[in-house]
């Protein structure tokens, strides 16, 4: 089942925001994440806000069912656009994602969609992103999303080997993936991605180095790679516990890594966040940019999370609970928080780390600046990026991302 949500204080039943929160609001990027909570099976290694049929049954009746659900998320974005006031922002990305957003009608996102433009207007050049399961997609369906506004789409590929997939409880079939970024591009999608995880319990290198290809022949210009992370509650969790299956180990995560980097770099893809490739910097994704320079960001449906002018608030998790809100009149927050200064500067360093532009060494304090001086002796951080003022991991401090970035802000 999905984890739990965050402490915090309560979200005023309007949404107001702090008053300081909008100032110089229209200096900043605005993005929206638009969450489509429904799921035809649970992935045994998710623990995403997502629901599937059988989890909904008996727990809201019509107000959790999808074939409304566009609407109630439609009336999260007029809310947004009450609390955020003020001559409107164009917004400069969206992104759909679930769950399968693509269980929805391709009309019900392009009416999503059209609720921010409507709203808010887009950018010239914004960037709109769905993610889509490869089974839940044909033709006709991603030529209807590109008709409407979608300009990029990501699918979720996972491995291209058959018994990894089963230990993920992926339901779709080796090879379809490929088949939808060929389908994405006949229907005008300019910008495709490819999701894959590494390290499944029972996957070989060698099963990891076919799925890289594949992806790679699908002639995608953004690939992602994650390290599998078994979280507690999990079906996957489980298994591993009573000894199902094997758990891989950071060794073998590593190594998997390097074998991406590897494999990806060959074909002209090149790093800009530690999971993250692209073939050229307008393939990369706006929309996480946005998140990982602490921009601002309204996310729209149930538990999903926003950020603005260093406010971060959170939606009530069912979405029966979600809907009555909304149909209520109030907002649909279960709770927020107040970054202060120092919470900032923190999350800067541990977000803007990640890139591959890394982050200025002015954000670090006296004994972070140290530990950033003995990261580029270990061969963490590259020193020539050091001299100029930043702090720039090596593929080696990619590796050990998360100490390195322990250390900075210690």
């Amino acid at each position: 089942m999905p984890s739990a949500l965050p402490d915090g204080e309560p979200v005023p039943e309007t949404g107001e925001l702090p008053p300081y929160a909008l100032e110089g609001a229209g200096e900043r990027p605005l993005g929206f994440y638009l969450h489509v909570p429904y799921c035809a099976s649970r992935c045994g290694y998710c623990d995403f806000n997502t629901y599937t049929a059988t989890e909904l049954r008996g727990s809201g009746g019509v107000l959790a069912s999808r074939d409304n659900y566009a609407d109630t998320l439609v009336d999260e974005v007029r809310l947004a656009r009450k609390v955020l006031g003020g001559d409107p922002r164009p917004v400069r990305t969206v992104f759909v994602g679930g769950g399968t957003p693509t269980l929805l009608a391709a009309a019900d996102l392009v009416r999503m969609l059209s609720a921010v433009r409507e709203e808010f207007g887009l950018a010239e050049d914004a960037e709109v992103t769905t993610e889509a399961n490869p089974e839940s997609v044909d033709p006709a369906y991603l030529a209807e999303l590109r008709e409407g506004g979608f300009n990029r789409v990501s699918f979720g590929m996972q491995s291209a080997k058959q018994h990894v997939l089963r230990v993920l409880d992926r339901t779709h079939t080796p090879g379809r993936p490929e088949a939808c970024v060929a389908e994405a591009r006949a229907a005008g999608f300019e910008h495709v991605n490819l999701d894959l995880i590494y390290g499944t319990p029972g996957e070989s290198d060698e099963d990891w180095r076919a799925s890289l290809d594949a992806a790679i022949g699908a002639g995608p210009d953004h690939v992602s790679a994650y390290a599998l992370i078994v979280e507690e509650g999990t079906g996957l969790a489980r298994r591993i516990r009573r000894g199902e299956v094997p758990m891989t180990d950071d060794d073998e995560h590593a190594d998997r890594y390097l074998i991406a980097e590897e494999a990806l770099s060959r074909a002209g893809f090149s790093w800009y966040e530690v999971s993250n490739w692209a073939t050229t910097e307008a393939g990369r994704c706006l929309h996480n940019e946005l998140y990982w320079r602490g921009a601002d960001w309204w996310g729209a449906g149930p538990g999903a999370h926003s950020h603005v002018g260093g406010v971060r608030w959170w939606n009530v998790k069912h979405p029966g609970a979600y809907a009555a809100a909304l149909g209520g009149g109030r907002s649909p927050g279960a709770g927020r928080e107040i970054l202060s200064e120092e919470d900032r500067r923190v999350e800067r360093v541990l977000l803007e780390l990640r890139l591959s532009e890394g982050c200025p060494l002015a954000l670090l304090r006296p004994d972070g600046l140290a530990a950033a001086s003995r990261a580029v002796e270990a061969g963490l951080l590259d020193p020539a990026a050091h001299r100029g003022g930043r702090a720039v991991l090596t593929l080696r401090g990619r590796l050990l991302a998360d100490a390195v970035v322990r250390d900075l802000v210690d």
